[in-house]
């Protein structure tokens, strides 16, 4: 019955597409759905008042057709675009990748999706992005550069993830939150949050890596032992909390801060 549609991919509500089922694709009213062609690829756009009957529709569009797949659907019908910011939240079928942006892209929220890895081509292309949120994924690898050509991002958020390690942050960076990944460490490079030297900027920074596996806290990691008049006064806020590191054993790493870390002390 279906043995035509190649992708599927969910949105919306059930009476909207019925007249297009009926119009476009076939008579049946089994399952409503739209089918939409490109050169490339047949996607059947479904319509589901709820979730329970969306995984109903679902089962039954799969038993003629092939897995679903979001890599190959174009992004902004997987996702909302709106001019310059990008949503795709929750998305089905599952996103396993950073989608394809529009060029204009300055905000992307990604969030609760399986997003395994960012590549360094994922964002090369995308220079006007201020804010990445990608709370919730399953994020366990960053390559070093994916982030390097950001030059205007100021937003970076990695919560809820799968990271054993940072990767290189711009300079620019006014909130950076890695809260309840992996991090050890040996994770975190010396060097790691020195984001404002180039004084571009007048924002407070805010940093919060707690409910991680740090153990220890670098000297240089936020100061410069060897600077003692190196002082960093918009580094407002950094939360250590909730990980096994007592703080109180590394005073000599916040004497350029205004205020201490969040964390255990004792």
């Amino acid at each position: 019955m279906f043995s035509d549609i190649k992708h599927v991919f969910i949105v919306g509500d059930i009476q909207q597409c019925q007249a297009e089922l009926n119009m476009r694709f076939c008579n049946h009213s089994l399952v409503p759905c739209s089918l939409f062609t490109s050169p490339e690829m047949n996607y059947c756009w479904v319509f589901s008042p709820n979730k329970s009957k969306l995984f109903e529709l679902v089962s039954l569009i799969q038993n003629g057709a092939n897995n679903t797949s979001a890599k190959n659907l174009p992004t902004c019908l997987l996702c909302v675009c709106l001019t310059g910011s990008v949503y795709c939240e929750e998305v089905l079928p599952l996103m396993m990748s950073v989608p394809t942006l529009p060029k204009e892209t300055a905000y992307l929220y990604a969030r609760f999706n399986m997003i395994e890895k960012i590549s360094n081509g994922d964002f090369a292309d995308i220079v006007t992005l201020k804010r990445i949120d990608l709370t919730g994924n399953q994020i366990s690898e960053i390559e070093d550069g994916a982030f390097s050509k950001l030059t205007l991002l100021e937003d970076l958020n990695l919560s809820e993830n799968r990271l054993v390690k940072l990767p290189m942050l711009p300079d620019k960076l006014t909130y950076f939150n890695a809260n309840n990944n992996h991090l050890k460490t040996s994770g975190v490079k010396a060097n790691a949050f020195k984001l404002e030297l180039t004084g571009r900027h007048d924002n407070n920074v805010m940093i919060v890596i707690t409910n991680n596996n740090i153990t220890e806290v670098n000297v240089n990691t936020f100061c410069k032992s060897n600077d003692t008049y190196y002082l960093r006064p918009s580094l407002s806020e950094v939360r250590l909390d909730g990980n096994p590191v007592m703080l109180s054993k590394y005073h000599d790493s916040f004497t350029c801060m205004n205020v201490l870390p969040v964390g255990k002390y004792r």
